[in-house]
């Protein structure tokens, strides 16, 4: 019976180690199809239905809810349209995996188009991929920075 226990908790291990391998790469595809500005990538990269979280700022343009897969890629577009694009920065310093979630941790910053001003701090984001695509979406990040920068 100890012998059977074990093998199934070894093939529960090797799972789970498949699962976040599968999670890692498709945060991975994002984080490149992001990078490139491909919007029909990230269309393929997030379910028809996402769970978006990014706290309203009625001030800041690119900020809205979201739930279908291509308002979740367009989110890009409006950022690059309402920022200037050659100021934008972000980085990644901690990639965590659990299973099916990513948390992702960093800095972003960039600067507003029509204020000419700067915005910048940490930024949290988690994802969550079921069956090859992005499921969740919530980012956390420093909206006041953010509506500051947009503020005339």
């Amino acid at each position: 019976m100890s012998v059977k226990s074990a093998d199934l908790r070894a093939n529960s291990v090797a799972a789970g180690r498949c699962v976040a391998e599968d999670t890692r790469a498709v945060v991975r595809e994002f984080l490149t199809a992001r990078i490139a500005g491909d919007t029909g990538r990230l269309v393929e990269l997030f379910a028809d239905e996402v769970d978006w979280l990014l706290a309203e700022n009625p001030g800041v343009p690119w900020i809205r809810p979201r739930s279908t897969a291509a308002e979740c890629a367009a989110q890009f577009t409006d950022l690059m349209r309402f920022t200037v694009p050659e100021e934008a920065r972000a980085s990644v310093h901690t990639f965590l995996v659990d299973g099916t979630d990513a948390v992702l941790m960093g800095h972003v910053a960039g600067t507003v188009r029509a204020t000419g001003k700067r915005f910048e701090g940490p930024f949290a984001l988690h994802l969550t991929v079921e069956g090859g695509r992005i499921t969740r979406h919530h980012l956390y990040e420093d909206s006041r920075s953010i509506a500051e920068a947009c503020a005339p």
